[in-house]
């Protein structure tokens, strides 16, 4: 291993550890940091310090001449000089190249042949070399000896920080995408997820130029044969939790990209949450987590290493990263056909949303662009009521292109190959957070098992007179009073009032992407 050489990167470091095992990971972060340590179930627990979550603020873009049309500028993707990025690059060479030991992962993005992409991490911690042999697709020993030049190489320096002093530093910490040069440098973060993001925000440009739609969306598909559906939502409306389907086989919990052929996860691991994980709610979540996975900023008991997962002392933002195929249900290869059926999650917490509505392919590309769903009084300081979240593309942190871009492919898709398109609230139900109550997951599972079932097709309907949406009236498996919302509040002139402020927020937040959508789309949204 200490043979191969990085020269070509910059990297001089005569210890290069290239594609250890999770064994040899396992060992190295053992004897070479003080933090890690090995949980109950064999799960290697790591810390990445003050940094417990992504930092979107400090993600940066390379401003070049032949992709500067084509980058959707702005607060996503602020722009960054051709000179501090090389300034960053040779900052982070630097720094590796005092460290005495250097992790090299060489993986795959993207299940299709025609559409993966070989990427390279180059990092100082075997914490995060595990992670990305989790989270990357694994090549086999020939594809590893014929791997060659990547596409893709992030240099992973987030134990040193940036200098804030550098033209278009706002802080401490950068992330910088290099879209012509096809190269990530990280500095001042050592959480984990930011290289899987990199990855996405890489295919996020690349593939729509290939005329392929990247989505941040689960995928589940049929248990005999090649149909799918996917489900994007934003965290914490169920995404990864419902995309772990008995009666189905995962595809991909996170990425994934749709193509002339069917669709294709662009990972090969699963980036789950943690907090208040039980065994019981979520069995096959919490048996992949075992030996060869990383668990992320969990506290665990000092003699027995039995993690709890309820303490959220260190973050609520509490992960695990494991390899897809340790999910019995996993669909390997990661591939499956057109979707069915594509849902939207949002977890309202103004209670106003129905269940389960059907929308129009006009409907689709308005609530997509919108990506909306709400957090929950109590949640972060100064929140004391549901407040609106929108994320356009239900991924907005990760777009390059403008989202109209997505939408439309999006849109294209579904009239072409006559997917249905539902929007699922997986949030409250007979008042607002704090009044009313959660709609039980088991009621959201039997929404899904219908939908997959092909048993709302024809169902009975009743138009929502502020949304516009044709809401599911009657469902097998949950309760009548559940699909009618205004039904469910015992103070109709409170609902009347919420749904009405909710729509506004709607149409106020569409305003800035309105100018880039049909008329049709434009009128998709509340009334």
């Amino acid at each position: 291993m200490n043979g191969f050489s990085l020269e070509s990167h910059g990297i001089h470091v005569h210890r290069i550890f290239r594609n250890f095992s999770p064994a040899q990971l396992y060992e190295e972060a053992i004897r070479h940091e003080s933090d890690s340590k090995v949980s109950s179930n064999g799960a290697l627990m790591a810390y990445s310090g003050t940094k417990t979550g992504r930092s979107p603020k400090d993600k940066r873009v390379v401003r070049n001449a032949s992709s500067e049309a084509e980058v959707w500028w702005g607060s996503v993707n602020v722009p960054l000089g051709e000179t501090p990025f090389i300034i960053n690059r040779e900052r982070a060479l630097d720094y590796l190249n005092t460290r005495k030991r250097i992790y090299c992962t060489d993986g795959f993005a993207g299940w299709h042949p025609k559409y993966r992409i070989k990427v390279r991490v180059i990092a100082s911690r075997p914490y995060h070399a595990l992670f990305m042999w989790n989270m990357l697709i694994r090549p086999n020993a020939r594809e590893l000896a014929d791997f060659g030049t990547p596409d893709m190489t992030i240099f992973n320096a987030g134990a040193f920080p940036a200098n804030r002093h550098t033209s278009g530093m706002t802080s401490k910490t950068s992330v910088d995408l290099n879209l012509e040069d096809r190269e990530v440098v990280i500095l001042g973060t050592e959480y984990a997820g930011e290289m899987k993001k990199a990855v996405f925000s890489y295919m996020n440009y690349a593939m729509p130029k290939q005329g392929v739609l990247s989505m941040h969306c689960s995928a589940t598909a049929e248990q005999a044969g090649e149909g799918s559906s996917i489900l994007f939502g934003l965290s914490g409306t169920g995404k990864t939790t419902l995309s772990a389907d008995p009666k189905r086989r995962l595809v991909g919990d996170d990425e994934h990209c749709w193509t002339d052929d069917g669709i294709f996860n662009i990972e090969g691991g699963c980036y789950a949450k943690a907090i208040h994980l039980t065994r019981e709610a979520e069995p096959q979540i919490f048996d992949a987590l075992r030996f060869g996975a990383v668990l992320e900023n969990v506290s665990y008991d000092q003699a027995t290493r039995h993690v709890d997962f309820d303490d959220d002392t260190i973050t609520e933002n509490t992960r695990g990263a494991y390899p897809i195929d340790t999910i019995p249900i996993a669909k390997v290869p990661c591939l499956a056909g057109h979707p069915s059926d594509v849902i939207f999650l949002t977890c309202d917490a103004f209670g106003v949303l129905p269940p389960l509505s059907r929308l129009t392919p006009d409907q689709a590309e308005y609530h997509f662009i919108s990506g909306y769903t709400a957090k929950v009084a109590g949640t972060e300081v100064g929140v004391t009521e549901p407040q609106a979240t929108f994320s356009p593309c239900f991924g907005g942190p990760f777009l390059v292109w403008h989202p109209g871009k997505y939408a439309r492919m999006l849109s294209q898709r579904i009239r072409r190959h006559g997917a249905q398109v539902w929007l699922v609230n997986t949030g409250w139900s007979g008042g607002a957070y704090g009044t009313g109550s959660r709609i039980r997951l088991k009621y959201t599972r039997a929404m899904l098992d219908a939908i997959y079932a092909g048993a709302l097709r024809d169902a009975r309907t009743v138009t929502d007179p502020t949304f516009g949406l044709d809401v599911i009236a009657e469902c097998p498996g949950a309760p009548s009073d559940l699909m009618l919302p205004r039904d469910s509040w015992a103070d109709k002139a409170a609902y009347d009032q919420t749904a009405a402020k909710l729509a506004g927020l709607f149409k106020e937040n569409f305003k800035a992407y309105a100018s880039d959508v049909t008329d049709e789309v434009r009128a998709a949204g509340p009334r």
